[in-house]
Formats: structure tokens, sequence, C-alpha cells
């Protein structure tokens, strides 16, 4: 396995407070956070739904810039992408709080944390330069932003993403997509890949167990793919709650207007946060899904979260060439058969993604 620890901080708090630019003054004297598509308005010593962006002294500071509450190195396979770097490893790091309330969040001890302690925020402070640092020192070719939402401490990421352009390193966001457009357009040009999640096609799934709404996820993900960033989808699949076959129509409907090379992940949920209760997904249910993509000719589906090799195996969309071959639990095993770094050895078709 290629999984390691940097380090896992908690209960660490160092008081380095950044201001939170991504913000517009209102006439109203109230402050509007332009970061996500929640666009809180506050008044002073109010916090954003994120939990971590807070209207002090008149201005909107961001309390966890640079306050990582984990760091590790993971293959790229785990974010999921399969479509980034195949084989390699990525710097992957996250602060506390979030800007969706997911009952079946598994990071929920992170991406809860100040919702659930008073508003506390915790985590060592790592500058900008010295996590790009840690990825040249380790020969890792990109950095993640992923367990919590990235765009809530967007100005942080922003800082490192310039830095690691600089360096020739590449970033990621892992994210819920509630991106604003003016998010994606800062960060045209520095990010290079997203993975996306769609976690239902249905507003009342959002609204009742997200904390959010669908429209902005997809207008995110149609902004991204215009900007050229790279995108994959994940749908985290629960039993009962999305898993319909209507529903999953939808998703995949809409990732193919998006484009049928544009990879789609099913995952399979297994309980956790306030839906421990529920029953993790069946293998059937993510058969299921995968049929549904591949009859709507989507090119790149693949299930993840359970060990399925063939069905995590990337294949030539011209000629079915194996291409990128996996097995075992999210890039336990990888091997990687492309040449010219995106390039089908049998027919020589160009593999989208970035490689």
């Amino acid at each position: 396995m290629r999984y390691r620890s940097i380090r896992f901080i908690e209960n660490r708090k160092e008081n380095y407070i950044k201001e939170a630019w991504l913000n517009t003054k209102l006439d109203s004297g109230k402050i509007r956070c332009d970061a996500c598509a929640h666009f809180c308005v506050l008044n002073e010593g109010e916090t954003g739904k994120c939990g971590v962006r807070k209207v002090t002294n008149g201005d909107l500071k961001l309390e966890v810039y640079g306050l990582l509450n984990a760091i590790n190195i993971d293959p790229v396979e785990k974010k999921p992408l399969y479509h980034f770097l195949p084989n390699t490893q990525i710097l992957s790091v996250g602060t506390v709080g979030c800007n969706f309330s997911c009952a079946f969040c598994q990071n929920y001890e992170l991406s809860q944390y100040p919702k659930e302690h008073g508003g506390e925020v915790v985590g060592r402070f790592v500058s900008p330069g010295r996590l790009v640092g840690m990825a040249k020192e380790r020969n890792i070719p990109s950095i993640a932003f992923t367990y919590n939402e990235p765009v809530i401490y967007f100005e942080y990421a922003y800082d490192v993403m310039k830095l690691a352009k600089e360096a020739g390193i590449k970033t990621v966001f892992v994210t819920s997509g509630y991106e604003s457009k003016k998010t994606i357009e800062l960060s045209t040009g520095l990010l290079d890949a997203m993975n996306i999640d769609i976690k239902s096609f249905n507003e009342d799934f959002y609204r009742d167990i997200c904390g959010a709404k669908l429209k902005p996820v997809l207008e995110c993900v149609e902004n991204a793919k215009k900007a050229g960033i790279w995108v994959e989808i994940t749908t985290l699949l629960i039993e009962g709650k999305n898993d319909s076959d209507k529903e999953i129509e939808e998703i995949c409907k809409f990732v193919k207007s998006m484009g049928i090379e544009t990879p789609i992940h099913f995952s399979a949920f297994h309980g956790a946060y306030k839906m421990k209760d529920v029953p993790p997904t069946s293998h059937e249910t993510l058969n299921r899904a995968y049929d549904i993509a591949k009859s709507l000719n989507l090119r790149h589906v693949y299930i993840g979260n359970i060990i399925d090799d063939e069905r995590q195996n990337t294949y030539c969309a011209a000629c079915g060439e194996l291409l990128v071959e996996r097995s075992g639990y999210l890039g336990d095993n990888v091997t990687n058969h492309l040449v010219d770094k995106d390039r089908c050895p049998r027919c020589g078709y160009g593999l989208k993604g970035v490689f």
C-alpha cells in the first residue's frame, strides 16, 4: 500500500487568521461572502454556514487559513481521480468546517467540527510555501484540497495554487461543487482538476439531507468544464435515498451533456455520522448504476468503495484496449498501459484527462 500519513492534527489551534478577501461589502453595512453559492450575508460577529468565515472588526476573516488538520500522501485514485496522473501519489490536505451538513458525511469529525464545538477551530499552521515544499521534497506531482470542503478556505488554496503552478505541481479540489462562478474564474489557469460530488438529482435530498441545493452544483460543473478544468463526477449511492433508476439516469444524462468522455464514479455508502443505521450499498446497486450509465453511452464509468477489478479499469473508447488496470481497494494496485502519457498502445487513441 502507498498510504502514508505525514501528520494528523487535532485539538491544537494557532492564532493565524487572514482576510477572506472573496467578499462584497454591501451598502447596508453587511458583508456578503462570495466564495460559495450560499452567498451568506453577515453582520458583525456572524459566521457563515461553513463555520470558518466570520465578520470581525468590519472585515470577513478566514479563521482556518493554513490551519490543517489532515496531511496525508494518498494514491490519486483514492480521490477518486482515474484520468488524472494515474498511478501517482497526491499530497492531500484539509481543515475543519464545511458549507454542507450532510447527514451521511464520512469525514464529519473534520467537516462538522466548528458546528459541534461552539465555533471552535483547530489545526496547525502550514504556510502555502511550506505545503508546496512538502510536495517538492517528496517528488509528489500534485496537491489535493480534500477531506472537507476546499471552497470554504479558498484564499489559502488560491495562495497554494499560485505557488504550486510556479513549481510545476498540479492541484485538485475534491468538492461538493458549491464554488461560485467568481471562485471558478479565479481558479482558471491554476486549478488542474476537480472531483465534484453530485449527491443526488433531487432538490429535497439536497435540502433535507445536505443543507444545500442541487442547481448550484450543476452550474459549478458547467462553469468548471467551460474553464478548462478537468472534471470527474462522483455519486455516493445510498439505497432508498438516491438510487432509483430514474434518478441515476438523470444524473447520467446531465454528465453526458458535459461530454461523453466525462468520468463518473458510483461509490458505495457505508454507515456514517447521522446515518449509521442505513445499510451499506450493495454490489448489485452499483452494478445497476454502472449498466444505466453504459446504456447511455457514457464512455468511462467506474464503481468504487468496493472491490470490483473489472469496473475500476479504464478501457480505450475507440478499440476497447485495457489502458489503466486497477485491482484491490482505492488504488492499491494500478498498472498504467498508456504510451506517450495518454495514448492507447493498440490504436493510438488519446484518452481524455490530465497525464
